[in-house]
């Protein structure tokens, strides 16, 4: 990523260049970008192509002014960490869902950032109501952060009985993310590359048994700590206290006029989901 392009994205999330990689930076990054890039799957329905690739995602999170699902918002906003001076890893996460079941390889794609400081965190702009600043990674006690309560814990045995022990010869265990008590995902520990998740993007978009093309969502943390999301045609927004407010929209013209009020997404046509049927 050149200075121009640099420049470009800052210019995108609304913040300003810090003048060396630090953690005060990195947390005024991470919020920036939770407001203005929002989590979004509207690709999978609208037919778009889904390219991991660090100039097309820069063609669509800021070219295009859209937002992504977490291949895309975390591989594009690690790389803007990269080109301000952090050191940046990409890990693989398995996310986990009904039953305490672990998703498929590759599931999620999360960052290991190391600050000027030398201290290292989790950034995590790409898993929807996620925590607003970046966790500190070598804590193992409870971390507050304005969506809930995080620890970063030695991973415990899944619903097969199965614990992370991290791959063969890494010397370091899988974690799992906890917000307010709930396993949220397993986290492996070796770095992996941009080229290694599109397995797991290409599974998302296409396969039936993947919530996102059975879904339509447009999420973003507000201005006041509170989230905006658009499902469908349901728009719910909640305050920073959790009070919740959902209103349906019955035109066309009203949802393509909320994704551009909310979330700054121009649309021609209103996305159609494209699985009706997913399987249970």
């Amino acid at each position: 990523m050149n200075s121009r392009q640099v420049d470009a994205y800052l210019r995108r999330i609304g913040a300003g260049r810090p003048q060396r990689p630090t953690g005060e930076a990195l947390r005024e990054l991470h919020l920036c970008h939770l407001r203005t890039v929002p989590f979004e799957n509207l690709s999978v329905h609208l037919g778009e192509e889904i390219v991991l690739e660090e100039e097309r995602l820069l063609d669509k999170l800021v070219g295009a002014a859209r937002g992504g699902f977490c291949y895309e918002l975390n591989g594009a906003f690690g790389a803007l960490l990269a080109a301000l001076g952090y050191e940046v890893e990409l890990l693989a996460a398995r996310v986990y869902g009904d039953e305490g079941r672990l998703g498929v390889p590759y599931d999620h794609l999360a960052l290991r950032v190391r600050t000027a400081e030398g201290d290292s965190r989790l950034a995590d702009v790409g898993f929807g109501a996620n925590s607003h600043y970046p966790l500190r990674f070598a804590e193992r006690g409870e971390q507050a952060d304005p969506a809930g309560v995080f620890r970063i814990a030695r991973a415990a045995p899944d619903a097969a009985g199965m614990r992370g022990d991290g791959p063969a010869g890494s010397g370091e265990p899988d974690l799992d993310v906890v917000r307010d008590g709930v396993p949220q995902y397993r986290l492996e520990t070796r770095p992996r590359v941009l080229a290694d998740f599109r397995a797991g993007a290409w599974w998302h978009s296409t396969s039936p048994l993947s919530h996102f093309t059975g879904s339509l969502v447009c999420s973003r943390v507000a201005d006041d700590g509170g989230r905006i999301t658009l499902g469908g045609r349901t728009l719910t927004t909640t305050d920073a206290d959790g009070a919740r407010e959902t209103r349906e929209l019955g035109t066309d013209e009203e949802v393509l006029a909320a994704y551009r009020e909310w979330f700054g997404i121009e649309l021609s046509c209103v996305p159609a989901v494209r699985n009706r049927n997913p399987a249970p």
